[in-house]
């Protein structure tokens, strides 16, 4: 059976609206990566399952009745649904999901910035604004090729620790939130460090920011969150913008 706003949940075709909307703002901005990566929230309300891209599809594709639930396990729960789900989505977004408690959501794409990031000794550098917020705050894990293998899950667990972000060397970033707009703003973040970070280092030798400024940075930012929650205001913007050039992923 099609996925219909009619045959859900109300809790769940919200989730399933606001998923579409961030996969068409990805491929809105350029972040897609033709029908590779993913993007994941939990179903509410229903324990272990999970919403996933269908592996096939373009971003630009997705709509809301178009994704795919499955298990905590990553089994298929939309059996009716034709489109296969990719195994390295799987396995990676469901060991987050599954072990980290406020995964609500979990997005991990290959961007050329914050690829070549994570593709470069030294990592993310404190040198621009965007960089200075996520100092300390993320994890690194090496690269151990495409992630199919279940036994690398413990590795990945002990490497991300109490961040919310993991820099997969040599492959890309996995970025977490207790919801879908504060993980779109991390990413959002993260992007901008990472591209300012190129063009800086494109011009010479970077001027680093001291220990003492990045703490009270990162001190001082936490009173510009929105009243709705992290993320929340810059996420509804870009639903705006998207509405405005193709209201189609609502369907």
């Amino acid at each position: 059976m099609k996925a219909t706003r009619e045959n859900r949940s109300p809790e769940e075709w919200a989730a399933r609206q606001e998923l579409a909307a961030c996969y068409r703002i990805f491929a809105m901005l350029g972040w897609d990566e033709m029908i590779y990566n993913h993007i994941t929230v939990r179903v509410p309300g229903e324990q272990g399952a999970y919403l996933i891209n269908p592996f096939g599809l373009q971003y630009s594709e997705i709509t809301a009745s178009l994704l795919i639930k499955v298990d905590g396990q990553g089994n298929k729960v939309d059996t009716a649904n034709p489109w296969p789900v990719n195994k390295a989505g799987l396995v990676q977004h469901s060991l987050f999901h599954r072990n980290i408690p406020d995964s609500h959501a979990v997005i991990h794409a290959h961007t050329t910035a914050t690829m070549a990031v994570c593709s470069v000794k030294g990592g993310l550098l404190p040198i621009n604004f965007y960089a200075a917020t996520f100092m300390g705050k993320l994890g690194w894990h090496d690269f151990e090729g495409i992630t199919v293998r279940e036994e690398e899950g413990a590795r990945l667990l002990a490497n991300l620790g109490d961040h919310r972000v993991i820099m997969l060397r040599n492959h890309g970033p996995v970025v977490l939130g207790s919801t879908l707009p504060e993980a779109f703003h991390q990413f959002w973040a993260l992007q901008r460090a990472c591209e300012v970070q190129l063009a800086t280092l494109s011009m010479g030798e970077p001027e680093l920011i001291p220990q003492s400024v990045l703490d009270a940075h990162n001190r001082d930012i936490r009173q510009m969150r929105g009243p709705k929650g992290r993320g929340t205001l810059e996420f509804d913007s870009m639903v705006r913008r998207l509405d405005r050039l193709d209201r189609s992923w609502r369907d």
